[in-house]
């Protein structure tokens, strides 16, 4: 016997060798699996931090306060749109990409389940009770799942009831579908009868489930092509009036300007060529931040993907707006 289950001249019962066991790895859990949900928000939060903080200086930079310019030569209000974006940026990237790793990870694990239920299921029908399936089971290789249930099967050697080694393989997870399978796991054991049936039956719905899902995000793709298409095109719609019709009416305006009597006649107001590309500008980030949500949602559903994807298109259009356009003067 284990020396954790035994005292010198003392042999603890089996009712208080599975509390041992389990309070042992209730204690491993809280100690070395934190829960991923809990870091991301407060990631959230300390972006938001950040967001807060550059509109405070978006807001000193478009009223004169302080005086920044990330090119020589523009006005204030286009450092405070910079601040405005820099900020934006740090609220939705570093949250939409711990996130979204999160996500994906989840999926990784949940895309193997239905193998290991499977595999409990054909072990289940040689006559073993479902810790000795589980534990035959625990021999394959599945994936990130392989870990978690590998330490199962540890607790299930040890003595843990199998009801409670499942609610501690399901802590650690932590998963819509794995609570949702371990919960009806639990039950049907508790209720006696062919365990393994169940099994393949509950395998079955969670494969015919993910397939459905695949299938919607495959046919999804399509839109989420279109939303980058045609975000593309408005930014090459908006790049060519930048680089052509604004440069020509600066031209046109100073031409006019040197010839008064003509001038006196016709005259292009240059002031407001400025005030036309900060509104190029502002569209362009609005676009950015609109479509990219969208496609996140269009794909998988998820804000913190569209928070990527938002990112990305934002970077690309500010950047061009911004380093790439001549700077335009009246």
């Amino acid at each position: 016997m284990p020396a954790e289950y035994s005292t010198p001249g003392k042999t603890l019962s089996p009712s208080r060798r599975n509390a041992r066991a389990s309070a042992m790895a209730r204690r491993q859990i809280e100690t070395t699996q934190p829960s991923s949900g809990f870091k991301d928000i407060y990631l959230l939060y300390a972006g938001a931090g950040v967001f807060a903080g550059f509109l405070v200086l978006a807001f000193l930079a478009a009223t004169g306060h302080i005086s920044f310019e990330f090119r020589a030569g523009e006005g204030a209000v286009n450092s405070g749109i910079d601040f405005g974006v820099l900020g934006t940026l740090a609220l939705f990237l570093p949250y939409g990409l711990v996130a979204t790793r999160r996500a994906s990870r989840i999926e990784q694990i949940e895309a193997r389940l239905p193998d290991f239920l499977r595999d409990v299921a054909e072990a289940g029908r040689f006559g073993m009770t479902l810790p000795e399936a589980i534990i035959v089971a625990s021999k394959g290789r599945y994936g990130p799942l392989t870990e978690e249930i590998q330490h199962m099967a540890s607790q299930l050697e040890w003595g843990v009831p199998v009801a409670q080694a499942l609610r501690l393989f399901e802590d650690r997870i932590r998963t819509p579908l794995t609570s949702r399978v371990v919960s009806i796991i639990v039950k049907a054991n508790e209720a006696g009868g062919n365990v393994a049936d169940v099994l393949n039956m509950v395998a079955h719905d969670t494969r015919e489930v993910q397939l459905s899902e695949e299938q919607r995000r495959i046919t999804m793709v399509t839109y989420l092509t279109v939303i980058y298409i045609s975000f593309g095109v408005f930014l090459a719609t908006i790049l060519i009036m930048a680089f052509t019709f604004l440069p020509q009416m600066v031209t046109a305006s100073q031409g006019l300007a040197n010839v008064a009597s003509v001038g006196a006649a016709v005259g292009i107001s240059s002031q407001y060529i400025p005030a036309v590309f900060l509104a190029f500008l502002a569209a362009v980030i609005a676009h950015a931040l609109g479509d990219g949500m969208m496609a996140g949602v269009i794909h998988t559903g998820r804000l913190e993907e569209g928070m990527i994807h938002a990112s990305v298109m934002l970077i690309v259009g500010w950047g061009l707006m911004r380093f790439v356009v001549p700077v335009l003067n009246a």
